[in-house]
């Protein structure tokens, strides 16, 4: 196990330990992003924070993680001060807010294809799938660059994996100008032959 998720294991840890310490209710989370990479082996870089994606009930139902439960952050705050994280180490960036991507909309089946993972008896973490990171990475390596083209880079997505991120990418924004972006990007990172399916 490498030492990135190493830290993260323990915070989660801790946090499933915070929540039934203070009494709180069972908690359910589906994360996306550096954290749920590592912790899926698809890549090997630093993160300290965790993106929830959205809030999972006992039913297994999707729930928007804006705000995120005062319980849910009073004990990641009480974790970050155990383990010297910062106080949003546990965050909703991806969806925090009404243009999130919870808020408009996930690839088709994402949470069935996501793996679980219980870290005690008050938190359960649903980390989701390669083939959906892929399409999170190309929608924010459009929008942001940086890290997330290096980990798309990382995953080594083929053409017809590019092609279908690139399909949902193209449902959140359907501005001619976001096409060509993509298809730019695309071309510049040597995907050729999926910039030209689009």
């Amino acid at each position: 196990m490498s030492k990135d998720n190493e830290v993260l294991e323990s915070a989660l840890r801790f946090l499933d330990n915070r929540l039934r310490a203070n009494r709180e209710e069972p908690v359910g989370i589906l994360v996306c992003g550096g954290s749920a990479m590592i912790a899926m082996n698809l890549v090997s870089r630093v993160t300290r924070d965790v993106d929830i994606l959205a809030l999972v009930d006992s039913q297994n139902n999707l729930i928007s993680p804006a705000p995120l439960p005062d319980s849910l952050k009073e004990a990641s705050i009480q974790v970050a001060e155990i383990l010297d994280l910062e106080r949003d180490w546990l965050n909703n960036g991806p969806s925090g807010n009404s243009g999130g991507l919870f808020q408009m909309g996930l690839p088709d089946g994402l949470f069935n294809r996501s793996t679980l993972k219980k870290y005690g008896s008050h938190l359960t973490v649903f980390y989701i799938s390669r083939i959906d990171q892929i399409h999170l990475k190309v929608y924010a390596s459009v929008d942001s660059g940086g890290k997330h083209v290096g980990d798309l880079l990382a995953m080594r997505p083929t053409i017809e994996e590019l092609v279908v991120a690139a399909d949902w990418c193209m449902t959140h924004d359907v501005s001619e100008p976001f096409r060509n972006l993509l298809i730019d990007m695309y071309r510049q990172l040597g995907f050729e032959d999926a910039a030209n399916k689009l």
